[in-house]
């Protein structure tokens, strides 16, 4: 696609605009109050520097004004970007402000029952049965209830953390729907399958030998070089270092196969799939 007019000209290797997939990290500000004091009040012992610019979602249980509350935000540092659907719709359509999903059922701790390993033996990359499929023209954004934009805040997980050295953890059982798991400081080994509705998250790289479906989630803070490798591919959500792809957008000759996926700069995912060994 090319675009031009007197002032700029964009060339046919540079669209005017794009879509990508990524997630982005901001918190929920829930509200019990329209008094604007009673709100100062609290954001007075909450935020200590007017500069930080937190990105927010206006979560409130009671109607508000939402002009005023956005500018009584704006003044303490805070950036509200939208609402959580209910009473504050219609002035938030007016303001021209997102409005998120509520959230849905809430996510099942999981507590892993092995001590997370201090080494793990080298494994030798499978061979890959065809070129590799890229799709980063296919990622598309998310809701807040869609995508886990919080890793390790937003979702109700427990995460395990590493000490002074890599670990990686192996969880043995199936990871039934509503369930999340969320490992930091190593790669997670799920030995088992993850069910439909049903997520796993590392900030490393994600080894799953049963079936794959649910939402599957490699370098949750940003590492380029994680990998994701199932036995049987068929997530409803894929992300490697936030660039993320739904279901409906997975290259098709990857479903039900032996498949990697990894992130490539200027590609975006890069989905494989192996030879079995």
């Amino acid at each position: 696609m090319t675009t031009s007019d007197t002032n700029s000209q964009v060339t046919a290797n540079q669209p005017a605009i794009s879509f990508y997939g990524k997630m982005l990290t901001f918190s929920r500000l829930q509200l019990h109050t329209d008094d604007p004091a009673a709100i100062e009040e609290h954001l007075a012992g909450l935020v200590s520097n007017k500069n930080s610019n937190i990105p927010v979602v206006i979560d409130s249980s009671v109607e508000q004004d939402l002009s005023a509350l956005v500018d009584l935000l704006w003044s303490w540092g805070l950036q509200p970007i939208g609402v959580v659907t209910g009473l504050l719709d219609e002035q938030a359509r007016l303001q021209r402000l997102a409005i998120f999903p509520s959230d849905g059922k809430r996510i099942e701790r999981i507590l892993p029952t092995k001590k997370p390993k201090t080494e793990i033996n080298q494994t030798t990359e499978p061979k890959t049965s065809q070129d590799s499929t890229t799709n980063s023209e296919q990622n598309t954004s998310l809701s807040e209830a869609d995508t886990p934009s919080k890793p390790a805040a937003a979702l109700s997980t427990d995460t395990v953390e590493s000490a002074d050295h890599i670990t990686s953890l192996i969880y043995d059982q199936m990871l039934r729907s509503g369930q999340s798991i969320n490992h930091v400081g190593g790669d997670l080994i799920l030995t088992n399958s993850v069910n439909s509705g049903a997520e796993a998250i590392t900030d490393n790289s994600l080894h799953v030998y049963g079936r794959a479906q649910g939402r599957l989630v490699a370098g949750a803070t940003g590492d380029k070089d994680a990998r994701i490798f199932c036995q049987v591919f068929n997530p409803s959500l894929v992300s490697v270092a936030g660039t993320y792809c739904l279901r409906d957008n997975l290259p098709e000759e990857t479903i039900d196969k032996p498949v990697q996926v990894r992130f490539v700069e200027g590609q975006g995912l890069v989905f494989t799939v192996m030879d079995n060994l």
